[in-house]
């Protein structure tokens, strides 16, 4: 039998924001959002993709050499060129470049090697409380591997604690399959109002707050993860349908607020891509008085994430 793998773009050890404890977050490349704020976009698609970070680039012209695509060339004053269209993504470009300009984020992943790469820090679980989480993009896109992977490590000794995060735009099916497996979902929230949901996201927002409704009447240990945009969902109306939400949640432990961070942007720019929202980071009070605001019209603890 074939063993399982996954696109994943990134393993992140000694997490602390993904749950409790000491943590290693595994990132999956794909989601079926496409948050206009997202600081992630290289997760949007499954499939690997290129970085080029043009202030690192020498113009030495090892890419040119090893692209088998054509899809590098140097112009006649040495300034590098990239022609997107041609890549194929095979990463030898990045393999040989001497600067780093180049990257390839996202590989195949086997079972075996995620599992491995994550007891590595076992020692840091069993004393903090810690464990695995998976997240992305949405690791809900790479449902059968996620399952097997949630499985194989709650069966393996040294990982107490696994978290998902997602956005919960995924079949109910799949959701119950792996209440036995997960130990605290980390959803989503991104707005309460079903037209900005759909114009900020690409999705329309009633089948999450139906994932959401089944996994807290399925006893589901959950967290409320909200990204804080300012301008776009940062006001008091949509605060006070996220502590609406949380009240009417049985199993919900805690709200957890996201600010804003512009690293997307520059990700964006590395991709060949247009930032599709551009803002500077919010003043450093930001969140802080979010919280302050927020806290008195729930029960649930808000915390910063």
């Amino acid at each position: 039998m074939e063993e399982p793998s996954a696109n994943i773009f990134d393993i992140q050890k000694f997490s602390i924001h993904d749950g409790p404890g000491i943590r290693t977050t595994v990132f999956f490349k794909g989601c079926p959002l496409h948050c206009l704020w997202c600081h992630n976009p290289e997760s949007h698609t499954a499939a690997p993709e290129l970085f080029f970070t043009a202030e690192k680039c020498t113009g030495c012209g090892t890419c040119v050499r090893a692209c088998p695509a054509g899809a590098h060339a140097l112009t006649p004053a040495g300034l590098h060129t990239l022609d997107r269209s041609r890549c194929t993504r095979c990463g030898r470009c990045a393999e040989q470049c001497p600067a780093e300009a180049l990257a390839l984020c996202g590989r195949t992943m086997q079972l075996s090697e995620v599992l491995s790469e994550v007891r590595k820090d076992r020692a840091f679980y069993e004393n903090s409380g810690g464990g695995m989480t998976l997240s992305g993009g949405e690791p809900m896109a790479q449902f059968p591997f996620v399952r097997a992977l949630c499985e194989a490590a709650k069966n393996a000794p040294g990982i107490p604690h696994i978290a998902l995060e997602t956005c919960g735009f995924a079949p109910e099916a799949q959701f119950r399959e792996l209440l036995p497996w997960v130990d605290l979902f980390l959803f989503d929230i991104k707005t309460l109002l079903p037209e900005k949901h759909l114009r900020y996201t690409g999705v329309p927002l009633a089948p999450i707050l139906d994932t959401l409704r089944f996994l807290d009447q399925a006893g589901a240990t959950l967290a409320l993860r909200c990204p804080l945009i300012p301008g776009l969902n940062d006001t008091e109306e949509e605060l006070q349908r996220i502590a609406g939400l949380a009240d009417g949640l049985s199993h919900a432990q805690s709200i957890d607020l996201e600010p804003y961070h512009p690293l997307g942007e520059a990700k964006s720019v590395r991709l060949g891509r247009t930032p599709a929202y551009t803002a500077p980071f919010p003043p450093r009070d930001y969140a802080q008085r979010i919280r302050t605001w927020l806290q008195p019209r729930t029960h649930l603890p808000v915390r910063l994430a």
